[in-house]
């Protein structure tokens, strides 16, 4: 099965893998008989999604970040396309860790916090990856649910942000990041770009804090206390010991409410309770 770019899909067998887990672009298989293979097959149709992010993925690791080495970019007899990975054996995420462990929490945040500093701190060529901002310009234009004065206002304080030449994961998250015993990795990387650091933290700040108990239980496998508490541990390491909380999420609350634009795209509704951490500038 050719592909665009001369990239060759490969056939495979679904009678070879079992389902382990879903998200909000398809589904993720582990080979039965060879536990070091993992396949992430997206939605029936998606075709340039998978092959863009297969390419992707391959840029990043070969750049030195922290992810399961991509293998191969595969089609099914169902006709679902994606993208085999090296498998992790024993891989564990920060959240379901904290989830199973909640006495861990200060632990598990501050490690994850280290990974994050550390990714925002590698250079990447600029020339080869997406600027964050262009990313949420798209995502402005896209959305149906701002007034155009609204659109200006936003359009004007991403474009105020300054730059950083510096790695973005795009969806950071503590789901997003696993360990196995000493190693650890970053995952989903499919939204990989560069630019200023907070467009990363505010994610992390909207799983934590702004989403709402059901939500955070369901997709975070922990209560939203905890993941308050995985926030308030997380914010001074990455951030540094004396600079106040409040002051910190003052800071990053803008950034977190800027996912407002991604979160409408994919559920196609005004998301109110994500709209507030704009107000500072809306209003």
């Amino acid at each position: 099965m050719n592909c665009s770019d001369n990239i060759e899909a490969i056939r495979v067998s679904l009678d070879d893998y079992v389902l382990s887990g879903g998200g909000a672009n398809g589904e993720s298989y582990d080979h039965k008989t060879d536990p070091t293979v993992m396949l992430k097959l997206y939605f029936p149709g998606e075709i340039q999604q998978p092959l863009s992010e297969m390419k992707l993925a391959r840029k990043v690791y070969d750049m030195g970040i922290p992810t399961p080495e991509p293998g191969d970019f595969v089609v099914t007899e169902d006709g679902r396309y994606g993208i085999r990975f090296h498998r992790i054996i024993g891989k564990k995420s920060y959240s379901r860790a904290t989830g199973d462990e909640p006495e861990r929490v200060a632990q598990f945040a501050s490690e994850f916090a280290q990974m994050c500093k550390q990714l925002h701190a590698t250079r990447v060529d600029t020339a080869h990856f997406e600027n964050v901002k262009h990313h949420y310009f798209h995502l402005l234009d896209q959305n149906p649910f701002f007034t155009t004065a609204e659109k200006d206002k936003l359009a004007r304080f991403i474009t105020d942000i300054p730059d950083e030449d510096t790695a973005l994961h795009g969806d950071l998250q503590y789901s997003n990041a696993i360990f196995a015993g000493e190693k650890r990795y970053f995952i989903d990387l499919g939204d990989f770009c560069w630019g200023n650091h907070l467009f990363d933290i505010g994610q992390v700040y909207l799983c934590c804090y702004l989403s709402d108990e059901d939500f955070i239980s369901e997709t975070f496998h922990m209560p939203k206390a905890l993941a308050m508490k995985f926030w308030d541990c997380f914010a001074p390491v990455y951030f540094g010991e004396g600079i106040p909380l409040k002051e910190i999420e003052e800071l990053v609350r803008p950034f977190a409410g800027l996912k407002t634009l991604l979160i409408e795209r994919n559920t196609r509704c005004p998301m109110s309770e994500f709209r507030a951490a704009l107000a500072s500038i809306l209003e």
